[in-house]
């Protein structure tokens, strides 16, 4: 698309309208926390103490590298430095990598990873759980 006149280039919507933040317990991040629905705009908003990371498909990037970075950005942007877990669902390579690389800003900006060491039986299928107390 050029610009120039009578020809406007069309602005980028984001998942999130501005406004002011939402605060939350605990937040699913949507879209198997793929970048196509949620960035930086989306951590700046909805602000919560927990956050469900799912995806288990690298084919698909689920989980996103860039959604984990966006939180990071997102957060570091709080006025406030509370705690935030963050809960995988899965141990992915993404996520392994993604801890590793950036674990002191984690640190920095009061972010835990939380590690699944239960396991639950349910039905004969034996699944990674863990316990959230709100």
């Amino acid at each position: 698309i050029s610009e120039g006149p009578g020809n406007t280039k069309a602005a980028k919507s984001t998942a999130v309208p501005p406004g002011p933040p939402v605060y939350l317990d605990l937040v699913y991040i949507p879209n198997h926390s793929n970048s196509k629905n949620v960035d930086v705009e989306f951590f700046k908003r909805v602000r919560s103490s927990y956050y469900v990371v799912s995806g288990n498909d690298s084919a698909a990037e689920e989980p996103s590298r860039a959604v984990l970075d966006s939180l990071l950005e997102g957060k570091a942007q709080w006025e406030s430095n509370m705690q935030v877990t963050l809960i995988p669902t899965h141990d992915t390579e993404v996520m392994r990598e993604w801890y590793q690389e950036t674990h002191e800003k984690q640190q920095d900006l009061n972010i835990m990873v939380l590690a699944s060491s239960s396991t639950v039986v349910m039905q004969d299928e034996s699944f990674p759980a863990c316990k959230i107390e709100l």
